[in-house]
């Protein structure tokens, strides 16, 4: 009859596996390990460290300033501001931030640019019956109308001042 393999682990030493694991890393990670001590260097010549170190050692300080502050009906206002305007962002398509902001310069230059005849009433009803002037004005006029119905339906009340 088969006689049984007799089967003997030897004792797991973790210990002794960290230790061979650390004794290779130099060689293994070599290129890592130098680039981590030159971001070490680096961090420390711009003194960043010593910064991080204060706020460390500060952050119970730090944190209670922090909530203390957030807790004012300021500070919710403007956290909830700040959370309708990402809202609002993300809604409109990076092509029209960008109409918008790249004619800012444009229209500027425009208009402090020294002229050969002065501005004249007919000279701007002139311009603005132009296709852009138009497409603008009918934008602006848009924007007013939803505004006004906005402030209408009460949309944009004034904060309350705290009860004494």
């Amino acid at each position: 009859m088969a006689q049984p393999i007799p089967l003997e682990v030897a004792p797991r030493n973790a210990r002794e596996e960290l230790r061979a694991r650390l004794e290779r890393a130099p060689d293994e990670h070599a290129e890592a390990i130098l680039a981590a001590y030159e971001l070490l260097q680096e961090m420390h010549n711009q003194g960043l460290l010593e910064m991080a170190r204060g706020v460390v050692s500060a952050r119970d300080e730090i944190l209670g300033t922090m909530a203390a502050d957030a807790a004012t009906p300021e500070a919710l206002r403007a956290i909830r501001n700040l959370l309708f305007w990402r809202r609002i962002l993300s809604s409109i398509e990076p092509e029209c931030f960008q109409a918008i902001f790249e004619s800012i310069p444009e229209g500027i230059a425009m208009a402090t640019a020294p002229r050969a005849k002065p501005v004249t009433v007919l000279g701007l009803l002139r311009r603005l019956m132009t296709k852009d002037s138009l497409r603008a004005t009918a934008a602006a006029v848009d924007f007013l109308e939803s505004f006004g119905r906005r402030l209408h339906s009460g949309g944009c009340a004034p904060p309350r001042s705290p009860a004494p």
